[in-house]
């Protein structure tokens, strides 16, 4: 149980590093385009201003359960790179299905990964709906209604 923490809680943190860059990164960007205020009323640049916040959180999902799957490959889990990632995205993503398992040595990996998975999604998520809410609240007060006001 202790090796499982001594290898997991590094690569947890790690997993968090990489999420607060690429919330920087995707806050930034957003910060950056949404200035452009002659083009915000138009519906291709809004969807196209959220689906960038979007794929830079996915992105950095993705790039999390690699690392997870690296931290498998190399304590011998899993003979390819392919299962690993495999393996550490249905933890990642709390799907749990079982059909893939770790050793009893490292099992306690698993739950760990989940629980940051399950931490970095609702991260993401709230990225996300802060995006949407600021293009909204930004779309009201351009067309001189009070944000929860009917459209």
């Amino acid at each position: 149980m202790l090796m499982n923490l001594v290898f997991g809680i590094p690569v947890m943190l790690l997993c968090l590093v990489f999420q607060a860059v690429f919330i920087t990164i995707g806050l930034r960007q957003y910060s950056l385009r949404v200035q452009q205020v002659d083009r915000l009323d138009s519906a291709a640049f809004q969807i196209g201003l959220l689906a960038l916040v979007m794929f830079l959180m996915l992105l950095s999902n993705f790039i999390q359960m690699m690392v997870w799957a690296l931290l498998f490959v190399l304590l011998d889990e899993f003979d390819t790179f392919g299962k690993a990632v495999y393996h550490s995205a249905v933890n990642f993503a709390t799907l749990g299905y079982g059909d893939i398992v770790l050793t009893e040595r490292w099992r306690m990996l698993g739950p760990l990964e989940a629980a940051t998975g399950i931490l970095m999604f609702g991260v993401s998520t709230s990225v996300m709906t802060a995006a949407i809410v600021d293009l909204m609240q930004r779309s009201a007060k351009r067309h001189g209604r009070k944000p929860g006001d009917p459209p």
